[in-house]
């Protein structure tokens, strides 16, 4: 090829290689022993460039690739670069990775509970640390060149997603940001965002799978393709991919009417032909076990796999379920390496906790290939199932979704058992952005040449349902942020309020606000127009139109009004007659499906029992359970009353009466005509109208009739133009509302957040006053509380068991709530201290409500939750693990990861708390020793 080309050419040709060379991206390209894809080269070339990236790729595509480029850069120009992730677990993994390639000099961690060579010119850290050195001041930051931003898409999470924002806003200009993120459908959008708070931003986006994704419906003994072979790529291919049409069959004869032994044809029952036709049909369709999908991927070379189960239970219970099969999926030599490796990993724990941790149940599921992984293990044991995973010696793991959040276990195939998942509040659908999340795991980079992802079948599927989650690869990225009390005072003591404001303004979640304000800007500007023509339309030309029109419709509005008024008034009446019955009087239902004479059984009154019914608290008045002539007894509403109702008569009910029984209920009613049947009710005279008699109406009448515009022939189609006129203006100022609610709304929540401040004096204009510089220090959901208690010395003279445990009740939260069991607390001081903290709360509360600041908006302080306190009292008494975990009935996984949070809290305690004669400080050390031993000391990830 070089022969063809001319002299020149071949100098030009030189001259682009040379230059290529001359690059830092050449050598990178050399650590790897495969090539770059084009969006990764353009990353990197841009990066380069000086320019900041957003690179938005399919898991599993190698986006990471992106961020070691900038480490790469950071140490070449001497420079310092900060990796961020949102998990621990993921920066731990992520550690290991960069000291494997630069060495442990080179690279520190930084995870809240771990601190390894943090002054390294590459640390890798968890975003809330960063965040937290930001509002520090840290020295570490001097000489940072480059931040990496894994999974920044995490700022969508309710919970955390703020302090992505806040790092991204707050990171001086000279550091140049890689944000990698999941792909989103607005990474345009969020591009632009960066664009305008970090400068030159290049949006990189590729939507390429590099390994080709399967997708299948597992159900019986036969493995579907989701979609017809013809139109499916691997997901990588052009045009509309069409589903299966043996799946759309299969779920139309699962949808036909089952058989029912009371179903009749023509008077016979059905025939047992047509039973056993479609037994058999429904024979083929039906959701495999846990271990036949093991099996069946086994069998077609589909394994290692990871099973997604919604739940911890499910999770455990699948391995046992798979041992209880006697599933073998590795051999001897594969079991001796599993024991070899487990053994050395778990030395340091001691021997008598490894039974309470269910260790040795653990190891055989490890030494046959089959794990679980999910929240409530010790992280150890997690760290464990990650590690024979990715060396091949466990193929089948069941995980949570938690899973699915960038840790590197390659499978080839992904299994959801269903697509239904409980998302703290409710069981909700999982979205096209979890779908694809979970899904990413299959099939990664450079170890499977395709993966493939099993859906089970389940009853009720909808295969053109499971079709759209499969075929929407993008979810949007929405902005979570809520300015906090603890940034609040941070940001006034490092740039004053004024400039706070307009900082907050900056924000992500402004940015998307102010954008949806642009079309109900433009439809105001469409409504305007239309007013000028509607205006234009009723004019008259013997008066104000517009005067009249609103006469006319105050007069309306008046009549409504008292027509209102009157039927709540007769609502009212009928409510109060109803209220006085009692059981055994003969009443005349006036109106509906039962009108005529019936018998009061019971008054329908939060009044406990009458003849055997139970009286029922009603929030819309009594409701009587009455015996009607027809034989039926019923339960009637205050609708069937719109007059108030007398008694007639009264009867004795037998004592023998049974509302159940025909016989008893053909007696009574045949008793009532007897008794009743000759009485004609009284017919209810129709009240005098409200409006006949009103000042207001007879105003507005006269003013009508006196008006210029009364008297004109074309009055009527005036009205029309000024009803449409009337209309539009309502609704255009509708949307002026919806603008002015969305306009600044990050800034007005910081109002209210600076005014509660300076009313417990946190805040005194500009100044950060000694406690605002304490609440500074404290970082979490109840900033404010920890803090407040801090400055009542609620936590004095405690003793460091104690103090954890109160301190357990501003971080722990119930995965489920349990108002009905009231949680076991320490007696003695540690519970007057908790007293004490729920009525700081109430205080906190009280005033966050007065000035308007909404926890269902993400900003506030929640109720402090004291499910933890009596766990952490133990166990920072010296108590054993075995009796700890038994009180708490909480799994070892969770009891580590809440201690852990109770340690960080009580460090920042420690540091924060006052130094005159304060025992907390000195306390919160000793606690963080008293908590950090045993099972929580050896867990290296939280």
């Amino acid at each position: 090829m070089t022969e063809d080309l001319s002299p020149a050419e071949r100098y030009a040709a030189a001259r682009i290689r040379a230059a290529e060379q001359a690059t830092a991206l050449a050598p990178f390209r050399e650590l790897y022993d495969f090539g770059l894809d084009p969006f990764q080269i353009e990353a990197c070339q841009a990066l380069e460039a000086g320019k900041g990236v957003l690179v938005a790729a399919p898991t599993g595509s190698g986006k990471t690739i992106v961020g070691e480029f900038a480490v790469h850069l950071a140490l070449a120009e001497g420079r310092k670069c900060f990796y961020t992730t949102p998990i621990k677990a993921l920066s731990n993994q992520k550690y290991a990775d960069l000291v494997k390639r630069y060495g442990a000099g080179k690279v520190g961690l930084l995870t809240g509970d771990n601190s390894v060579n943090a002054e390294a010119p590459v640390i890798v850290m968890t975003t809330e640390v960063l965040r937290n050195m930001l509002y520090a001041g840290s020295q570490s930051l001097v000489g940072l060149g480059y931040v990496v931003m894994d999974e920044v898409h995490y700022l969508s999470d309710r919970f955390r997603g703020a302090v992505w924002e806040e790092v991204i806003i707050h990171l001086p200009e000279s550091v140049t940001l890689v944000s990698l993120s999941a792909t989103v459908s607005n990474a345009e959008e969020f591009g632009d965002w960066l664009d305008t708070v970090r400068g030159d931003t290049e949006v990189i986006v590729s939507e390429h799978r590099p390994v080709p994704l399967w997708q299948h419906v597992l159900a019986g003994r036969r493995m579907y393709d989701l979609f017809e072979e013809e139109s499916d790529h691997g997901g990588r291919g052009p045009g509309k991919r069409e589903v299966n049409p043996d799946l759309v069959r299969l779920a139309r004869m699962e949808n036909q009417r089952t058989y029912n032994p009371r179903d009749r044809r023509r008077g016979k029952m059905v025939r047992e032909a047509d039973r056993e036709r479609e037994r058999r049909q429904r024979s083929r369709i039906w959701t495999p076990s846990r271990p036949e999908v093991i099996e069946r991927l086994d069998a077609e070379g589909l394994l290692p796999a990871i099973t997604f189960i919604f739940s911890r239970a499910g999770c455990e219970a699948a391995v046992q379920q798979c041992l209880y099969a006697g599933l073998r999926l590795n051999n001897d030599e594969a079991r001796r390496r599993v024991r070899e490796i487990v053994e050395e990993r778990t030395a340091s724990i001691p021997g008598e906790d490894l039974h309470v941790l269910g260790y040795y149940e653990w190891l055989e599921g490890l030494e046959r290939g089959i794990a679980a992984h999910h929240a409530g293990m010790l992280p150890t044991f997690k760290e464990v199932v990650e590690e024979l995973f990715v060396r091949g010696l466990v193929k089948a793991v069941f995980a949570t979704e938690t899973l699915a959040l960038g840790i590197n276990m390659p499978a080839r195939s992904v299994v959801l058992e269903k697509l239904v998942k409980w998302n703290g509040e409710q069981h909700a659908d999982i979205t096209p952005g979890e779908y694809t999340q979970l899904t990413g795991r299959a099939g990664r980079r450079g170890i499977d040449v395709e993966g493939h992802a099993v859906v089970l079948w389940q009853r009720g599927m909808d295969p053109g349902g499971l079709a759209g989650l499969a075929g929407t690869r993008t979810y949007p990225l929405r902005s979570s942020f809520r300015p906090s009390y603890n940034m609040a005072v941070n940001l006034v003591h490092q740039f004053g309020r004024h400039r706070s404001r307009e900082l907050l303004e900056t924000s992500f979640a402004q940015f998307q606000a102010d954008k949806s304000v642009v079309g109900i800007s433009r439809q105001v500007r469409k409504n305007e127009e239309g007013l000028d023509g509607y205006r234009a339309g009723m004019t008259c030309h013997l008066g104000d139109f517009e005067e009249y029109a609103r006469l006319r419709r105050d007069l309306k509005e008046r009549e409504n009004d008292l027509a209102k008024q009157g039927a709540a008034q007769r609502r009212a009446a009928a409510a109060t007659a109803l209220e006085k019955l009692k059981a055994g009087d003969v009443i005349h239902v006036p109106t509906g499906k039962f009108a005529g004479l019936a018998l009061v059984l019971d008054p329908g009154l939060p009044a406990g029992r009458a003849n055997g019914h139970r009286g029922f608290e009603h929030q819309d008045g009594p409701r009587p359970l009455v015996l009607t002539v027809e034989r039926q007894v019923k339960r009637l509403a205050t609708m069937d009353f719109p007059v108030p109702v007398e008694p007639l008569e009264r009867m004795r009910i037998p004592k023998s009466f049974n509302a159940r029984s025909p016989q008893s209920r053909r007696d009574l009613a045949s008793a009532l005509r007897s008794k009743a049947g000759h009485i004609v009710p009284e017919r209810h005279r129709k009240q005098r109208a409200a409006a006949a008699d009103d000042r207001e109406i007879a105003r507005l009448r006269s003013e009508l009739r006196a008006h210029p515009c009364h008297g004109c022939d074309e009055r009527e189609d005036h009205a029309r133009w000024a009803e449409r006129y009337h209309r539009l203006q309502r609704d255009t100022r509708q949307l002026e509302r919806r603008i002015e609610g969305r306009t600044n709304t990050i800034a007005r929540t910081f109002d209210r957040i600076v005014a509660l401040l300076t009313e417990l004096d946190y805040l005194r204009g500009d100044e950060v006053t000694v406690h605002g510089k304490r609440l500074a220090r404290l970082y979490g959901e109840l900033d404010l509380l920890a803090s407040e208690c801090l400055r009542d010395r609620v936590w004095e003279d405690l003793g460091p068991a104690e103090l954890a445990a109160c301190v357990s009740a501003l971080v722990y939260e119930a995965r489920q709530s349990d108002d009905a069991v009231a949680p076991k607390l320490p007696s003695g001081k540690a519970k007057a201290a908790l007293g004490e903290m729920i009525h700081i709360w109430g205080r906190l509360d009280a005033l966050e409500e007065e000035l308007r600041i909404n926890q269902a908006e993400g900003v506030g302080q929640r109720e402090p939750d004291l499910g933890f306190a009596w766990a952490v009292y133990m166990w920072a008494s010296g108590r054993g693990l075995d009796e700890v975990l038994r009180e708490a009935e909480m799994p070892a996984g969770d009891f580590v990861r809440w201690c852990k949070q109770v340690i960080d809290v009580l460090g920042q305690i420690a540091a924060a708390a006052p130094r005159d004669n304060s025992t907390v400080a000195k306390n919160a050390r000793k606690a963080v020793d008293a908590v950090l031993r045993g099972v929580v000391a050896y867990s290296s990830v939280g």
